[in-house]
């Protein structure tokens, strides 16, 4: 999962840029002349679809958890471990979900704000396009250091599923439940 989430996010970060620097290069965005408009098309695509992007790598984060938790209290639960990695991997999980609701925020005021500073919106405002700008440009940010958080508690995540893996292991090693001799 370290290897996977790293491009993911990583790709995500990088289509949150690219959308921050094509509204950046919007000629005038008071203007309702072709070029204007086809800028603020591919703006608005690109955003919509980096900002899906970026969600879908925290909705995959979270599934990651809570697969895993499953697993281990499942686990735990059949082969009577204590419960120190089940609580560590809740603690882990509880972590980042703070972070994935502020992007999650971050992304609807961002999308508010650049319906407003849409020159053919009917809603205007004076200062719409910068403050679309500033919260696109905190949105990254955050989700960048947010990802970074998501990567910390990925890994120490699977430290600690290796450990209960390890752990089963060795109970079923003891136990004889591997022996090729007892397999039918």
């Amino acid at each position: 999962m370290n290897q996977i989430f790293f491009f993911l996010a990583g790709l995500g970060n990088v289509a949150l840029l690219v959308t921050i620097w094509l509204g950046w290069h919007i000629e005038d965005t008071t203007s309702f002349s072709e070029v204007a408009r086809q800028q603020v098309s591919l703006h608005f695509q690109f955003a919509l679809a980096s900002s899906v992007f970026a969600l879908f790598v925290h909705a995959v984060v979270l599934t990651y958890f809570m697969g895993t938790g499953r697993w281990i209290q499942e686990t735990s639960e059949a082969y009577r471990f204590d419960s120190a990695a089940r609580e560590q991997n809740v603690k882990l999980k509880y972590q980042v979900l703070p972070g994935m609701m502020l992007c999650l925020l971050l992304v609807l005021a961002t999308g508010a704000f650049g319906a407003i500073a849409d020159p053919s919106s009917n809603t205007q405002m004076e200062y719409g396009a910068t403050i679309h700008f500033t919260i696109a440009v905190t949105f990254f940010i955050v989700n960048l250091l947010v990802n970074v958080i998501q990567y910390g508690a990925i890994v120490r995540n699977s430290e600690v599923v290796d450990l209960v893996y390890q752990e089963v292991l060795a109970v079923r090693k003891e136990r004889g439940l591997d022996d090729p001799k007892e397999l039918p």
